[in-house]
């Protein structure tokens, strides 16, 4: 029977307390009744997640690794109940932390993953190679002529991916219809001087769908009408669930990236919630992100490099569920960090600049180009 598996890490002071821990998590996230009631049969056999093995970890005294498999009958096909499958109410358990998940082929079936990933962002860009240059548009508070101003200036200058800042939602001074339909047009004119003058690429303009619950369909699908190329969505407060239902849903057939906020609390403890490489990389993954934004080590929010590179490479791993999607850190970020971070990223990856790049007002070209030479710089020759 294909079942897929959940691997935890577990805080106990014995084998035999870890092992009832990892039986806790079993029953918790799968039937929710005490083990002597569980009816024999296909709830028993199937429904109940099963503990596979529950072994120490080396390098941590008093923390253990559980391996529990589930079957995809208990998740059924909406991505809110596989989340409640892999950490419902174990999420309120002291001491579980999620720590990755191998999906089976029932499971890699029902959420096939990202409906363009690294390779279609690629053709649509039209960037053969090295690292997407991507500015964000911002801050909040701004006119929607400023806000379209920035988009066309450093989509002209050779942006990949011109995206909207995810504090623009709807606000007085820049309503969503409005601005995304003028900073589409200012993308497309960019990219329409960028065509006369011989470039193969283009700028994609992701726009940021931010509205009540029940609008983000239609936001999306307005911002597909005015000209958007893709979608940023926040899940931490609009649920992975609107991210799953955004990239399968045939009318809008847009590129979703993904941004962090609002997730932090998920992983910033290393006893609880969700392994970075699980949350950041195979969970966005499975729900249909093409883009994963996370912050940066030595950025302003203290990731370290190990839980970078834990994202990266659930985002790139060949036995991923679904297209290899691209990372993209950010986070206080500058043009004199580019070549450290290419360095340690390579070219699949898309390189946010954001509040740095204001500082060249007018002139905010020249960092975009700036930004392009230091991300196709021979590797010995770039600095940083």
């Amino acid at each position: 029977m294909e079942r897929f598996t959940v691997d935890y890490r577990i805080i106990a002071p014995s084998a035999d307390e870890a092992g009832a821990r990892a039986a806790a998590i079993a029953l918790e996230d799968t039937v929710e009744i005490p083990r002597d009631v569980v009816p024999a049969g296909y709830v028993e056999d199937v429904i109940l997640g099963r503990v596979e093995t529950v072994a120490p970890e080396a390098e941590t005294a008093g923390c253990w690794r559980a391996r529990i498999s589930y079957h995809v009958d208990a998740v059924g096909r909406e991505f809110a109940q596989l989340l409640n499958v892999v950490l419902g109410n174990a999420s309120i358990l002291r001491g579980v932390r999620a720590m990755a998940i191998t999906p089976d082929p029932a499971l890699r079936e029902r959420f096939p993953g990202a409906g363009f990933g690294a390779e279609g962002l690629r053709r649509l860009t039209g960037r053969a190679q090295g690292g997407h240059v991507c500015p964000v548009i911002k801050p909040q508070g701004s006119s929607v002529e400023t806000l379209a101003r920035l988009c066309y200036l450093t989509a002209r200058a050779g942006a990949d991916i011109v995206k909207e800042d995810h504090g623009l939602a709807n606000q007085d001074a820049a309503p969503f219809r409005e601005r995304v339909s003028r900073c589409a047009e200012a993308v497309a004119r960019a990219n329409a001087e960028r065509a006369a003058a011989g470039e193969t690429g283009r700028a994609l303009y992701f726009a940021n769908i931010a509205g009540h619950g029940d609008q983000l369909r239609d936001l999306a699908l307005h911002a597909k009408a005015a000209g958007a190329h893709g979608l940023l969505l926040i899940p931490g407060l609009y649920g992975f669930s609107a991210l799953h239902a955004l990239s399968r849903d045939p009318e809008i057939g847009l590129p979703i990236m993904a941004h962090p906020s609002h997730l932090g609390p998920y992983v910033l403890s290393p006893d609880t919630g969700y392994a970075h490489g699980l949350l950041f990389g195979t969970l966005m993954r499975l729900a249909g992100a093409d883009i994963t934004v996370f912050p940066n080590h030595g950025g302003r929010f203290g990731f370290s490099v190990a839980e970078c590179e834990e994202i990266v490479a659930a985002c790139r791993a060949a036995d991923g569920p679904g297209r290899a999607i691209l990372p993209s850190p950010g986070g206080g970020m500058s043009l004199d960090r580019l070549g450290e971070m290419r360095r340690h990223y390579g070219d699949d990856c898309v390189y946010l600049l954001g509040g740095s790049l204001l500082r060249y007002g007018e002139r905010i070209g020249e960092a975009i180009r700036e930004m392009r030479d230091a991300l196709d710089a021979r590797p010995e020759t770039v600095s940083g």
